[in-house]
């Protein structure tokens, strides 16, 4: 065979074998882990989900985006051989709520009434059918999962999904392992998440599935609410000292405060300006 030629195909088979692989990645973009037993958490891009298997179907919180599906269906059949019944729904942003187009073929979605609002009025695909204001529950197969509305946080939606058999809770985006973002146009609020974390501790529990990072504990829920009421302090002395808006996001920074340092945390790049327009309106 002539050099060139064997180099051609040479060439072409390095590169097809680099396109396969590439797809291969691109195909197993998604991990699953045991929390508990009969509790799974499915981690990767997106926002965690929870996974959670009885003896007559499986209960999902939260859904990654619209091109997880088929692969969290993958995850799902290799801990349960029985199909998903209910998806819950923590919040309505699109990496926990994505795979909803998908699932609401097969399954009852559920989540609270504000966060089926902010998903109608973002013209996101396949808004849960089954909403609630106050609290509710699933029970399959034995198994009791609660979902819960704690007041305002991340948005002014949020589900504390709570397994009472388990003592675990899934906090959505509530609960984060980086610097948190307030989403003040869907109803977010500093002072509303402190009070939400205060119920989500008042609940028996030792392990918690976070919106994105890894398992928590009581002290890392708790570390979580005590920086959030440190950072608000932080923001309320600045403003009493005069800090205007436009310096806040740098002004806000402390090394002893974790979320201040965090290079392109949402929370400084994203909350800054509504947490400064809520500081300065407590402060009036």
């Amino acid at each position: 065979m002539p050099k060139l030629i064997r180099i051609f195909l040479l060439s072409g088979l390095t590169l097809a074998l680099s396109a396969g692989f590439a797809l291969a990645q691109a195909q197993n973009r998604l991990s699953i882990e045991q929390v508990k037993d009969g509790l799974y958490m499915i981690t990767g891009p997106g926002g965690n989900i929870g996974v959670r298997t009885t003896s007559e179907g499986v209960i999902l919180i939260d859904n990654k985006y619209p091109q997880d599906f088929d692969e969290i269906q993958s995850l799902v059949a290799s801990v349960s051989d029985l199909p998903v019944r209910y998806v819950i729904n923590t919040h309505h942003h699109g990496d926990h709520s994505g795979s909803n187009a998908g699932y609401i073929e097969v399954a009852e979605i559920i989540a609270h009434q504000n966060a089926r609002d902010n998903m109608i009025r973002g013209n996101q695909d396949a808004p849960p059918r089954l909403v609630y204001t106050k609290q509710t529950a699933v029970y399959l197969g034995g198994v009791e999962v609660r979902a819960y509305y704690m007041g305002r946080g991340h948005t002014n939606g949020d589900t504390v999904v709570y397994f009472p058999d388990l003592k675990t809770v899934h906090g959505g985006d509530l609960l984060h392992g980086i610097a948190p973002f307030i989403d003040y146009a869907n109803g977010g609020s500093s002072h509303g998440w402190v009070g939400t974390m205060n119920n989500i501790l008042a609940l028996d529990w030792d392990t918690a599935i976070p919106g994105h990072g890894t398992l928590m504990d009581r002290r890392d829920v708790l570390n979580f609410r005590n920086q959030m009421e440190a950072v608000r302090v932080r923001m309320k002395t600045l403003i009493n000292d005069g800090l205007e808006e436009q310096d806040a996001a740098e002004a806000i920074k402390d090394s002893s405060l974790a979320w201040t340092q965090a290079e392109n945390g949402l929370f400084m790049s994203r909350s800054i300006p509504g947490f400064y327009a809520e500081i300065a309106n407590e402060s009036e």
